[in-house]
């Protein structure tokens, strides 16, 4: 991203950093804080907003910046902005709504506390960086609607896998090679993974257990690749995707080389067809993306052929990393000085993620969220999961079951009962509503 280097070079050297807010104070926004306050000139980071302000004031502080205030005070807010000093404070949608930002970065993986501040950002003419995967999948489509209405870019972020499978795409379709299959590079995948299971991981690389199992369990691979095939028009082959394991089950196993692995999706490869996402568990380089893609013009795959890409039909084209937070701060720069989306849906959902039982469920058992006891997540096509009135699990957290649920069974909205006023179940219905793809909504509970 060398030009947007040179861009925010260029606003550092006139004292005119871009001064942007993040929601969300653990593992990722940690790493973010430090990137953007030790390696982004040209980028201030002027405020965090978060349930515990001890996490956030440890941001800042373990960044180097002492001089840093907790207040839920617009107007202490905006002053701090304004002096270019750095503020935390527990309210989310009062820090999205004050003067003087140019963007927030959404990094919590929460629902109804990341869209106070997202909803807040946009009315008030604030771009929206994305690292919230959950709550992308889920209602992204009219966030998108939402923010094109207020001239504002909604983009998900670079570094994370859908992110750099988006630049990857890009590039693959800018040299004149059409992408056929968006990829994601996994370890480890096993729906039963808990929080007691990943306990041990968790607390080695300081992450939330709960967070950790969401990757382990599939449903984080399920959301970033709804997500790539919302921004792309892709869909997914079959319910859960091909997902083929060379691991064997074990993540220790040794690698298998990217391209050896590719003949497990070719009965699904059309090039006259949008396209799918997908993911290999147990492949080398990882853990990155890589995107499969067909050109029509034998001259020009005799030039692919020589520059040692094969002699085709598909070519793999790959990245074999992912640096999250070193990368995030990007996108705040290419929303802000370019008005360039990293990733963001191209209209109606193409992909959503289904809930489905992990363990026998008990009528009237309360639902935990990702990566927890209760669910794994799916993905689905959306056009399927409208008709069978499948729950999208961004839906389920802290809802309760209105009858008994088999293991491994999915979840329909009749099959639990919702908290009443949840942002999100308003917001999902919206967007059911505009897009046309009608669907009973989750029953509030009385």
């Amino acid at each position: 991203m060398f030009i947007v280097d040179t861009a925010l070079a260029k606003r550092a050297s006139e004292g005119a950093p871009v001064r942007f807010a993040m929601v969300g104070a653990g593992f990722q926004a940690f790493g973010t804080a430090l990137q953007t306050i030790r390696s982004r000139p040209g980028l201030q980071l002027s405020a965090i907003a978060a349930r515990k302000p001890d996490q956030a004031l440890r941001c800042f502080r373990e960044a180097g910046i002492d001089d840093v205030i907790v207040s839920n005070s617009v107007s202490v807010i905006e002053d701090r902005i304004a002096r270019g000093l750095a503020v935390v404070t527990e309210d989310p949608e009062a820090m999205a709504r004050a003067e003087g930002l140019e963007a927030i970065v959404e990094v919590t993986g929460s629902m109804d506390f990341a869209l106070s501040a997202i909803l807040a950002a946009i009315d008030s003419g604030k771009h929206v960086v994305q690292m919230n995967a959950e709550l992308d999948g889920t209602v992204g489509p009219l966030l998108k609607v939402k923010a094109d209405k207020a001239g504002v870019i909604y983009t998900f972020s670079d570094g994370d896998q859908p992110g750099v499978e988006m630049n990857l795409y890009r590039f693959v379709r800018g040299i004149g090679v059409k992408p056929v299959l968006c990829g994601n590079i996994k370890g480890l995948q096993d729906p039963y993974r808990t929080p007691t299971t990943q306990k041990a991981f968790a607390e080695k690389w300081g992450q939330n257990p709960y967070m950790v199992t969401s990757f382990a369990d599939g449903t984080k691979i399920s959301f970033e690749q709804a997500i790539v095939a919302n921004g792309t028009g892709m869909r997914v082959a079959r319910r859960g995707m091909i997902g083929p394991d060379f691991s064997g089950g074990d993540p220790t196993a040794p690698l298998t080389p990217l391209d050896k692995t590719l003949a497990a999706f070719s009965e699904h490869l059309d090039p006259s067809g949008p396209g799918i996402v997908d993911y290999v568990v147990g492949a080398s380089p990882g853990p990155g993306v890589f995107v499969l893609g067909t050109h029509d013009d034998p001259r020009q795959a005799h030039y692919l052929n020589l520059y040692k890409l094969g002699a085709g039909p598909y070519y793999v084209f790959y990245t074999p990393y992912h640096l999250c937070h070193f990368e995030l701060p990007n996108s705040v720069a290419r929303a802000v000085l370019f008005g360039d989306a990293v990733l963001a849906p191209a209209g109606a959902p193409q992909v959503g993620v289904m809930a489905v039982a992990k363990k026998d469920l008990a009528a009237g058992e309360l639902l935990d969220g990702f990566g927890g006891y209760c669910m794994y997540g799916v993905a689905e096509n959306a056009d399927v999961m409208a008709r069978d009135d499948l729950l999208p699990i961004g839906l389920a957290e802290g809802t309760r079951t209105t009858r008994a649920i088999a293991k491994d069974t999915p979840l329909v909205s009749g099959d639990v009962k919702a908290p009443e006023g949840r942002m999100i179940d308003k917001l999902y219905a919206e967007q059911s509503a505009h897009f046309s793809m009608p669907r009973p909504s989750v029953r509030a509970a009385t």
